[in-house]
């Protein structure tokens, strides 16, 4: 974990290892394990964002998620299944569910059911510091994890991507700065999420993605996070090669989260 890390994610992670210790006494390592080499295959998340990008069509990971810390609950019509379809009818490639209970009021059951409506890949968005949560999320049925570079070390995040790699889960790996990209580009993983979110200020800014475009390897896919709320702002990431996104307040504040990818990325 790095010294600059927010507070805010400070407290998150504090909370999440206690969180995991009390889970682990519940269901021990070894029974998960085991669980977990029994489900079938992940459906592909990386090959869902690639395949769509070659046929020159913008990849989209919209995020189902009922609230954050900055903004309290977002969706008060929240439910999974309905908002997953919606997605999948309107163009996503990829889900991204939120299943950190205390400061996101997510659920591992909305990542369930999420799986169950759509086909598309599934990443789960959590708080990844343990590689417990690797085999959890192959259980629940997810298909991608996200790990955050800012809240583990090099060791810690080495170890967590060998392993998902191990038993079939793609990663996503995210950086907010330039430290963090060079740090997250040492990790074998094509994809690099860079959150435009300042987690100090939460201020967003589409410049944080286009000015670290530069130093990211050729090898990588780049998917930016955060802060895309326009057509123009699209336009603007597809003008410096940018054709990943990663989506959720934009969509889940609005009446119908699929109509809103149409009206963003389609202009419908």
């Amino acid at each position: 974990m790095s010294k600059e890390t927010p507070n805010i994610l400070k407290k998150i992670l504090d909370y999440k290892k206690e969180y995991i210790e009390n889970v682990k006494r519940d269901l021990p390592l070894k029974e998960l394990k085991s669980m977990a080499l029994d489900c079938p295959p992940a459906r592909g998340f990386t090959n869902s964002i690639l395949k769509t990008i070659e046929n020159d069509k913008p990849a989209i990971i919209a995020e189902i998620k009922k609230a954050s810390p900055s903004k309290g609950i977002i969706c008060e019509n929240f439910n999974p299944s309905v908002i997953a379809k919606s997605y999948e009818d309107a163009g996503a490639c990829c889900l991204s569910v939120l299943t950190d209970i205390k400061f996101f009021e997510g659920s591992d059951e909305y990542l369930k059911e999420a799986h169950k409506a759509s086909i598309l890949p599934i990443l789960r968005k959590d708080f990844m510091i343990d590689t417990y949560q690797i085999y959890e999320t192959k259980k629940i049925g997810g298909d991608c994890i996200l790990i955050i570079i800012s809240a583990l070390s090099d060791v810690q995040a080495q170890e967590i991507v060998g392993i998902a790699h191990e038993i079939g889960l793609d990663v996503l790996v995210e950086v907010h700065d330039r430290e963090e990209l060079e740090r997250g580009m040492m990790l074998r993983t094509p994809l690099i999420g860079i959150n435009n979110r300042n987690l100090h200020t939460f201020e967003t800014s589409l410049n944080t993605t286009l000015s670290l475009l530069t130093d990211v390897f050729q090898d990588r896919t780049v998917i930016t996070e955060s802060g895309i709320h326009t057509p123009d702002h699209v336009k603007l990431m597809k003008k410096n090669n940018v054709h990943a996104f990663l989506v959720g307040e934009a969509f889940m504040q609005a009446k119908d989260p699929g109509d809103e990818l149409k009206r963003l990325f389609y202009n419908k």
